[in-house]
């Protein structure tokens, strides 16, 4: 049988797996493999907004502000000592922070689409508007904790079903989704049409500007989720996560996984063998102490390879290569 791109990745997963239960006290426990689930599932959920935006031939590098803003904004404003006296109920601090992210979002959207700005340096530039709006507005501390009210958030991100984490139910669900909408729906062969010839789609009569605007909206509605999960799992969101290099891992995962850069390319089952071996790594590097700097160089040497072998693999031709650039 003939090796694809997605074999060779559950190889290695698998290899890997194996090679980290054999060699790695504590790789098997109990303990670890929740938490590595756990994490996973926040690692999936980002990867599966930043896949869509790949595929449609765009890049999200706000993701991670969206995330951290947005759920730092729904606790804030649930907070005693917030901007409303006695703090509101989380639900409505929760709906208010994710209109926030919709808004940012869909100026971000909005700038890629109407002035033709490249997706890199709008997002780029849009994650640390909204990192910097949400900090001067409502973030004054960097850990902001979550109310007593919040327990469905605590249940989501903490919780158990048949001895699954929760979070990675949402995973499945946002996974689902997603696949649906891309593969059952108009949005979804619009986005695919954008992504393999963006021209020919406009020329076909596809509305390519409110369709990327919705795009960059699912994107960042993606990322709130996947902050309300990362404060349920530790009672708290830290803007930190803003200046780490999540992104990164991220991007590991969409094109690791497969999904190409170039755009009309994957699916959401890309995602899911991507975020099976990204997270599998860096939770043996964890278990190995390799530091921060060390983590850094591996994974920037793994992307940088995965894009080559992309660029390789899934060249752009000439007609398009100038349109839509990530």
């Amino acid at each position: 049988m003939k090796a694809t791109h997605e074999t060779i990745v559950i190889a290695i997963t698998v290899a890997l797996f194996a090679g980290f239960s054999v060699f790695l006290d504590g790789f098997l426990s109990a303990g670890n493999l929740f938490t590595l689930l756990r994490s996973v599932s926040v690692l999936g959920i980002l990867g599966v907004g930043m896949a869509v935006v790949v595929i449609s031939r765009g890049i999200d590098l706000s993701l991670i502000a969206s995330l951290v803003i947005g759920a730092g904004v729904a606790i804030v404003l649930s907070s005693p000592d917030g901007p409303f006296v006695g703090g509101l109920p989380f639900w409505q601090g929760a709906l208010l922070g994710l209109v926030f992210v919709v808004v940012a979002t869909a100026v971000t959207g909005a700038i890629i689409a109407y002035a033709d700005i490249p997706a890199v340096f709008t997002t780029l530039a849009m994650g640390s508007v909204i990192y910097g709006a949400g900090r001067v507005l409502f973030l004054r501390s960097e850990a902001n904790y979550l109310p007593e009210d919040a327990g469905w958030v605590f249940t989501l991100g903490r919780g158990q079903v048949f001895g699954l984490p929760i979070s990675v139910i949402c995973f499945i669900c946002v996974l689902a989704l997603a696949h649906l909408v891309l593969r059952k729906t108009a949005l979804g062969l619009f986005i695919y049409a954008m992504g393999d010839n963006p021209v020919a789609a406009r020329s076909a009569g596809i509305p390519a500007r409110p369709a990327t605007i919705l795009i960059y909206i699912f994107a960042g509605l993606v990322a709130f989720f996947a902050g309300l999960l990362t404060a349920g799992a530790v009672n708290n969101i830290n803007s930190r996560m803003f200046n780490s290099t999540l992104i990164y891992d991220v991007l590991l995962v969409v094109v690791v996984g497969g999904i190409g850069l170039s755009g009309g390319r994957g699916g959401m089952k890309n995602v899911l063998i991507g975020t099976m071996l990204i997270g599998t790594l860096l939770n043996g590097m964890i278990i190995l102490n390799i530091s921060y700097n060390e983590q850094s160089l591996i994974k920037g040497v793994i992307l940088l390879l995965a894009i080559l072998a992309d660029t390789i693999l899934n060249p752009r031709d000439e007609q398009t290569s100038q349109q839509g650039d990530i």
